[in-house]
């Protein structure tokens, strides 16, 4: 029997990189996943990937009618969930003195709001004793020039964790901050290149990018009752980088 046997969970931003590999994984291990993409062809492709036990739903996790949407698919076709993985999020490098204001609200509205959002309209249908997480960033604490909107948009997560779960502590509900370092995913290989992912490597300790699997593996310890006495943390997952 899977870890996840008979659960069901929702990952957003789930048709690509690190979420399409948890939701993948989760699948595996026994769950139900609706997944989440902009853009159904990649959304199907990934839909096709998974194989099995999988509801894609396209949508921006920004906007609140996709959100809603995707919660009545959720609820009509499952009725409850037990694991949100809010994933949805997007990054670029703008450096103080260039930022604009498009700039500043896409990353926040997608990163922050979306967050926020997905998780309060997902709460109706959860079950007690679920587990909420969220994809942060090693950027918030590192300090990476250019990043300055996108760190502090993902900083707000883990503020967001700890006063979620002290609100939901009578109904047994985790919720943690997953923390990837960097990652070998597509959307990493639009926004850097080749110079700046050799440089980026040369920070991880082993000398070497994480892949989206190794991300899996830790989402589904914080799915899973492995994690059960695990709340509030933002866990690095990055090979030592926000170490040292």
């Amino acid at each position: 029997m899977g870890k996840l046997e008979g659960k069901v969970a929702v990952v957003t931003g789930g048709s690509s990189g690190m979420a399409l590999a948890s939701a993948k994984r989760f699948v595996e291990e026994g769950a139900y996943v609706f997944i989440t993409g902009r853009r159904q062809e990649t959304l199907d492709e990934a839909v096709r990937l998974i194989g099995r036990n999988v509801t894609g739903v396209r949508g921006d996790a920004s906007n609140l009618d996709d959100l809603d949407r995707l919660f009545d698919t959720v609820r009509q076709e499952k009725g409850s969930i037990d694991i949100l993985y809010a994933s949805a999020g997007t990054g670029e490098a703008v450096p103080l003195g260039e930022i604009t204001e498009q700039h500043f609200d896409n990353t926040f509205n997608l990163n922050t709001r979306g967050t926020l959002f997905t998780v309060q309209k997902a709460l109706p249908l959860f079950n007690d004793g679920g587990s909420i997480f969220m994809t942060g960033s090693i950027a918030s604490i590192k300090g990476f020039p250019g990043f300055s909107v996108y760190a502090a948009s993902k900083a707000a997560l883990h503020a967001f964790a700890r006063g979620w779960l002290n609100e939901l502590k009578d109904r047994k509900i985790r919720v943690n901050v997953l923390s990837p370092g960097q990652i070998a995913t597509p959307i990493q290989q639009q926004v850097f290149d080749e110079d700046a992912m050799r440089q980026m490597e040369t920070l991880i300790p082993r000398g070497k990018m994480g892949d989206p699997e190794e991300i899996a593996t830790v989402a589904l310890f914080l799915a899973s009752d492995d994690s059960r006495f695990v709340n509030g943390v933002e866990l690095y997952v990055d090979g030592g980088t926000a170490a040292i």
